[in-house]
C-alpha cells in the first residue's frame, strides 16, 4: 500500500514580508467564491472564472481573469508569478457522463497541473472529492492510504487528478496536496432534519481553513488529506490533515443537528480506552 504523503527533502521558507500569490480556478463556484471572500486579506489572489457574467461573484477579492481550462497557453500566461494554484474548477456532478468528465475533469486538470509547472508555481492544491472513495461500504471508514474506490465517473476523474498530482510532485518537482472534499455546506444545512450529511459534512469555514493550511505548508511534497469537519462518525479519517497540516476543524454535524444534538452522543457513546476512565489491567505492573 502506498504512503499517502511524501515529505520534501528540505523545507523552503515562505515568502518574506509579502502575501503568497494564489491562483484559483473555478473561483465563481460555491467553494471558490467562499474561499475568495475569506482569503483575500491573507493572499494575493488571482480568481479565474469562465465567463464575464461570473466575475461579479468574486469582484473585489482579487484580480479576476476570464479563461477556460482548455486554453493551456492562456493558463500558463495567467499563472506566471504564482506560488500556489488552487484547482477547484470541474464538473462536480456525481451523475456526470464521460462526455463532460473528459474535457472538464481530465483534460482540464492536466492543463492546470502542467501550466502551473510551466509557470514556475511551487504547489497545486487539488480539489479532489469524497467520490474518489465513495465505492466503499457506508460502514467503512476510509483512510488516506487506502486504495481509491470511486463510486461514479466523477469519482474516477478525481482519482485521475490525484494520480496526476502525485506524478507531478514526484517526477516533475511540483508539490501537490490533494484534498478529498466531503459535503461542503454552510453550517445552517446541518441544522435541518435530514441526517444525510451525518458522516460527510464539512462546513464552509472548516474547508477554507484546510485549504489555507494546504497552501501555507512548506514540508510536504505530496499528500492526500480528507476534508471533513470534526464529526463524530466521519466516513473518512482526518488524521493526516490534522497531523501533517495542523488542521483543527471547529464545526461538528452532531452539535448543529436539532435532534442529534439533544442525544448528546459525544457523552453517551463510550470510548474503550484508558482516556475514557476505565482502568487498564496493566496498572499494577507499571505502578
Amino acid at each position: 500500500m502506498a504512503d499517502s504523503f511524501v515529505l520534501k527533502d528540505r523545507a523552503h521558507p515562505g515568502p518574506s514580508g509579502k502575501k503568497r500569490a494564489v491562483f484559483v480556478t473555478g473561483a465563481a463556484g460555491r467553494i471558490g467564491s467562499y474561499f475568495a471572500e475569506h482569503s483575500h486579506d491573507r493572499y494575493d489572489l488571482t480568481l479565474m472564472v469562465e465567463t464575464d457574467g461570473q466575475a461579479g461573484k468574486v469582484e473585489g477579492f482579487g484580480r479576476v481573469v476570464v479563461a477556460e481550462l482548455s486554453d493551456f497557453d492562456r493558463l500558463k500566461e495567467l499563472m506566471q508569478g504564482t506560488d500556489t494554484v488552487v484547482h477547484l474548477a470541474a464538473n462536480a456532478s456525481p451523475s456526470a457522463t464521460w462526455d463532460s468528465v473528459l474535457p472538464d475533469n481530465i483534460v482540464g486538470t492536466y492543463n492546470a497541473f502542467v501550466a502551473a509547472h510551466a509557470a514556475g508555481a511551487r504547489r497545486v492544491v487539488y480539489a479532489s472529492s469524497i467520490h474518489a472513495v465513495s465505492g466503499y461500504p457506508v460502514d467503512r471508514q476510509v483512510h488516506a492510504d487506502d486504495p481509491v474506490n470511486p463510486g461514479d465517473l466523477y469519482g474516477v476523474s478525481k482519482c485521475f487528478g490525484e494520480a496526476m498530482g502525485r506524478y507531478m510532485a514526484m517526477q516533475r518537482g511540483l508539490s501537490c496536496i490533494a484534498v478529498r472534499i466531503g459535503a461542503f455546506q454552510p453550517v445552517e444545512k446541518a441544522r435541518e432534519d435530514s441526517v444525510r450529511l451525518l458522516n460527510a459534512f464539512v462546513s464552509e469555514a472548516d474547508l477554507t481553513s484546510l485549504l489555507h493550511a494546504s497552501i501555507d505548508n512548506e514540508d510536504l511534497q505530496f499528500a492526500i488529506v480528507h476534508g471533513l469537519s470534526d464529526n463524530l462518525f466521519n466516513c473518512m479519517d482526518i488524521t493526516e490533515a490534522q497531523e501533517l497540516l495542523g488542521y483543527r476543524p471547529q464545526d461538528n454535524f452532531l452539535s448543529e443537528h436539532p435532534v442529534l444534538r439533544e442525544l448528546d452522543l459525544h457523552r453517551h457513546v463510550e470510548a474503550h480506552d484508558e482516556e475514557s476512565g476505565q482502568e487498564s489491567g496493566i496498572r499494577k505492573d507499571v505502578a
